[in-house]
C-alpha cells in the first residue's frame, strides 16, 4: 500500500517540522474533514503548531468532530515549514490558499485518488486506500503514533464516509478491522454514520426534488441539471449537488450517473458516479477533473446546455469504449466513491 521510500521521507518532513500548515480541497466531505483534523490532533501531540485551513466553510454536520471549529478559511500568512495537502487529486483543488502560501516550501502529498498527480515534494498516495484517512491510519501505525479518541473519531469518519458505510466494493476485512479498532479507541460509529451520511441542510432535499423533475436517461446514463436560477430558488449555497450524483446510480437503469450544477461564475460542476464495472475517472480525467473509478468530477466551461451536450457526447463515446473491452462477469475491483 504505502511506498517505504515515501514512507521514509514522509515520516522525516512531519519529525522535522514545528509550524506545518495543513490545507484540505474545496467542497470538503468526511474524508478530507477528517483527515484534516486526524493529523492535526495527531501533530498537536508530537509538540508541533500545525495551521488547519479550507477555503470553503466546513459543513455544519460535520461540527461533532473534535477540533472543527480549529479549522480556518484564511490562513495567516506564517511563517510555515511545511506544506500538508490533504485528499488532493491536484494542487489547484486547495483553492485560493495555494496562491496565498506560495509554492517554495517543502510539499507533503498524502491522498488515495487514482488521479492523483504526484505534486508533492513527497507523494504519500496509495490509490488502494479506501479513503485518506485509511492512509492516514497505516502511517500514524508505522511511526508508533497513539491513537486517542480524538483522532480515532475523525479516521472513522473518513472511512464511514468514503465507503458510504462500508458499502462499496473495495471494503475488505482489514477495513472492517480497523474500524473496530478506531470504536475501541472510542470513535462513536453511530455518531458518524447520522451525521456523515443520513442528515443534510431541508435546502439540499429541495435541490434533490428539482434536480429528480428534470432528470433524463438513455443508454444507461442517468443525468441532471441544477441551474443557478433554480438553486437561488431554493436557497441552497452549499457545495455542488447536494449527493444528488449518489441518489440517481441508485437507479436500476443506472450504469453512470451524472449532475450538471451551474455555477454563478458561469462554469458548470459535473459529478460523476458508476456502478461497478465501469471507470469515470478517466472522462473525468480528460475534462480537468479526477477522482476515482466510481466517482469523479471536474469543472467545465458554460452554458449549461453546451456543457450537458458535450460531456454526455464525450460519456457516451467513452462508455462504447468500457462495454467493448469489459465483460459482464469482469472480476475488478472498483475504487472508492
Amino acid at each position: 500500500m504505502i511506498s517505504p521510500g515515501n514512507l521514509r521521507q514522509s515520516s522525516h518532513l512531519l519529525s522535522e517540522t514545528q509550524r506545518p500548515l495543513l490545507v484540505t480541497h474545496v467542497a470538503p466531505d468526511g474524508d478530507a474533514i477528517g483527515s484534516l483534523l486526524g493529523l492535526g490532533w495527531t501533530l498537536l501531540a508530537q509538540g508541533k503548531s500545525p495551521t488547519l485551513a479550507c477555503q470553503d466553510v466546513l459543513p455544519r454536520r460535520f461540527a461533532f468532530l473534535p477540533g472543527f471549529e480549529k479549522v480556518v478559511q484564511d490562513p495567516p500568512p506564517g511563517p510555515y515549514d511545511l506544506l500538508i495537502v490533504l485528499d488532493c487529486s491536484d494542487l489547484d483543488r486547495i483553492g485560493q490558499i495555494g496562491e496565498v502560501v506560495g509554492r517554495d516550501l517543502p510539499l507533503l502529498n498524502i491522498d488515495h485518488h487514482v488521479t492523483n498527480t504526484r505534486f508533492g515534494t513527497v507523494d504519500l498516495v496509495a490509490e488502494d486506500a479506501v479513503s485518506t484517512t485509511h492512509l492516514l491510519y497505516h502511517l500514524l501505525q508505522r511511526l508508533n503514533y497513539s491513537l486517542d479518541e480524538r483522532i480515532a473519531t475523525c479516521l472513522l469518519t473518513g472511512l464511514v464516509t468514503d465507503t458510504r458505510g462500508f458499502r462499496t466494493a473495495n471494503v475488505t476485512p482489514e477495513i472492517l478491522r480497523i474500524a473496530v479498532e478506531l470504536m475501541e479507541a472510542g470513535a462513536p460509529l453511530t455518531t458518524i454514520t447520522r451525521n456523515g451520511l443520513d442528515r443534510r441542510p431541508l435546502a439540499a432535499l429541495r435541490l434533490w426534488g428539482a434536480g429528480l423533475a428534470r432528470l433524463q436517461s438513455a443508454n444507461g446514463i442517468v443525468w441532471t441539471t441544477l441551474p443557478v436560477s433554480v438553486q437561488q430558488t431554493i436557497g441552497h449555497d452549499g457545495y455542488g449537488d447536494a449527493g444528488l450524483a449518489n441518489l440517481l446510480i441508485s437507479a436500476e437503469e443506472a450504469k453512470v450517473s451524472v449532475v450538471f450544477t451551474e455555477q454563478p461564475d458561469g462554469e458548470v460542476e459535473v459529478g460523476f458516479r458508476a456502478t461497478p464495472g465501469f471507470d469515470v475517472s478517466r472522462i473525468a480525467l480528460q475534462l480537468g477533473g479526477g477522482g476515482h473509478a466510481l466517482a469523479a468530477g471536474c469543472r467545465v466551461p458554460g452554458p449549461l446546455e453546451e456543457a450537458q451536450r458535450r460531456v454526455l457526447a464525450l460519456l457516451r463515446e467513452d462508455l462504447a469504449r468500457q462495454r467493448q473491452q469489459v465483460s459482464p462477469d469482469d472480476k475488478r475491483h472498483p475504487q472508492p466513491e
